[in-house]
């Protein structure tokens, strides 16, 4: 298993577009890969368990992923929370 933990810095969080483009993302993967926020997991490549979670602004996410190319879909969600979704 690997994880890092991430803030959404965009304007509106994982909210709609920003959540499709997530999802999108970590489907990309063969590993399972659970999004963590106030101590509840949420399936990363599920857009219902992504819009429930209401991550917004400020808060802190902590993407684990277990599996092939764990490190790799970690670090890829990363980069795109922390690099690409600030447009949204």
């Amino acid at each position: 298993m690997y994880e890092q933990k991430v803030t959404l810095t965009n304007e509106i969080g994982l909210h709609a577009r920003p959540a499709s483009i997530f999802i999108r993302q970590a489907v990309k993967f063969p590993c399972d890969i659970t999004v963590v926020k106030a101590g509840r997991s949420y399936n990363a490549k599920s857009i219902m368990s992504v819009l429930s979670m209401s991550a917004s602004k400020g808060d802190e996410l902590n993407i684990r992923a277990d599996g092939e190319e764990e490190k790799e879909a970690v670090d890829s969600l990363i980069d795109l929370i922390e690099n690409k979704l600030y447009d949204y």
